[in-house]
């Protein structure tokens, strides 16, 4: 494992909280990523279906420092796409569910990966496949206490809930023993992308921040 995939873990788990960019127009993903910032939230990721997602990491990746900011890809669905992603500069390749390509992919390149998981079953073979950390999908409908029943027997996994993570649970999912979450158009709410109110963003940023924290007490 290189150092650059441990410490982009190590991130991850910090901070606990990637903000989901989904269709944010091209030219206004670096205004949407500073103003995610200035609230505390330093990892973002940008999906592949979206309009320009390779060129959008490549742009980020070169204007923020690393140690600033973590660039990832997401919806990632196979190994083709996950090899573009990484190439354009991507930090870290989350995708809605296991592809056993795809994480070996990312394990040569010594980059993050978390695959999309919902059962105990999916979770372990994708985690013993090279996962370092697994999404639970979708979150909304599985609630807190899914995730406290997988962390049970497995306690070793680290779980990042997504799909439907708001404001009303985010602390709820901490509490039940989330390692981090997955929050798209509750925190990067795409009315205030339109409008570019980006303090929208960050007070959305600084209040899922706090939730996260107190979540962890």
């Amino acid at each position: 494992m290189n150092r650059h995939h441990h410490t982009c873990i190590n991130q991850l788990l910090e901070a606990g909280i990637i903000g989901i960019l989904r269709g944010v127009p091209a030219d206004q993903t670096v205004e949407v990523a500073d103003a995610l910032m200035t609230g505390g939230v330093n990892i973002i990721e940008v999906t592949a279906d979206t309009d320009h997602a390779l060129d959008t990491i490549e742009r980020l990746r070169k204007i923020f420092d690393q140690s600033d900011l973590l660039v990832g890809a997401g919806t990632v669905l196979d190994t083709e796409t996950a090899g573009a992603a990484l190439r354009a500069g991507a930090d870290f390749i989350v995708t809605p569910s296991f592809d056993p390509g795809v994480v070996n992919t990312c394990n040569q390149y010594g980059t993050a990966v978390v695959p999309g998981v919902m059962t105990p079953t999916e979770a372990v073979t994708a985690y013993e496949a090279g996962a370092d950390a697994l999404k639970i999908f979708p979150a909304s409908t599985l609630g807190p206490g899914h995730i406290r029943s997988l962390k049970g027997p497995l306690p070793q996994l680290p779980l990042f809930p997504t799909g439907g993570v708001s404001l009303d649970n985010v602390a709820e999912f901490f509490e039940a023993g989330a390692d981090g979450v997955g929050v798209g158009s509750s925190l990067v709410d795409n009315e205030a992308v339109v409008a570019e109110e980006y303090e929208t963003l960050t007070d959305r940023a600084t209040s899922f921040r706090n939730a996260v924290e107190s979540g962890r007490q």
